[in-house]
């Protein structure tokens, strides 16, 4: 009976041990799943608080962006305007010169210079005129204004006459020219 009794304690003891493996494994998977949930708990902060930095760091950069593009825009013209008022000081000087005048000649000459010095000053800048008279006419740069009976047949669809000059700057049309075309 001792091996009975023996074999029966050492079942009890063998359950007694899987019973505290079991206890052990779910305290365990507890602890495991506790630690987890604290992981993943701290990550989520982790990339709220990210989140909440980069928001923060594209509201900054909307916002410096447009006080950079309001700047921009109100002294856009400036350098175009200080180099004009050169040829504003030139035309002033022309009136004065014109209220004394009595010969047209050299007030005419002065208007000219005047004239070639803005041309230029404004081709520097990068406009420039375009040439429309016998060409042929094109909707993205000219504008027609009528059509006439061509004079000779070799002119028809092609511009007759220009009302209104068009410019480019920088190789965008910025006025269109105002034409006459042959039908």
């Amino acid at each position: 009976m001792t091996d009975q009794n023996e074999e029966t304690h050492n079942q009890e003891e063998l359950k007694e041990e899987i019973e505290q493996v079991n206890e052990a494994r779910v305290n365990h998977a507890e602890e495991a799943e506790l630690s987890e949930t604290d992981k993943l708990k701290s990550e989520v902060a982790l990339l709220n608080d990210k989140y909440v930095r980069l928001y923060a760091e594209f509201d900054n950069y909307k916002r410096r962006t447009t006080k950079e593009r309001v700047e921009l825009l109100q002294t856009a013209g400036k350098d175009v305007i200080v180099s004009l008022l050169t040829v504003l000081d030139d035309f002033e000087r022309a009136n004065k010169a014109m209220e004394n005048a009595s010969d047209i000649k050299p007030v005419k000459e002065g208007v000219e210079l005047i004239h070639n010095k803005l041309q230029s000053l404004l081709t520097q800048k990068g406009l420039k005129a375009m040439e429309s008279i016998g060409q042929t006419f094109d909707a993205d740069i000219h504008e027609a204004i009528t059509n006439i009976p061509a004079p000779t047949p070799d002119l028809k669809g092609k511009i007759i006459d220009e009302v209104e000059k068009g410019y480019m700057l920088n190789d965008k049309v910025i006025r269109f020219a105002k034409v006459i075309v042959g039908a």
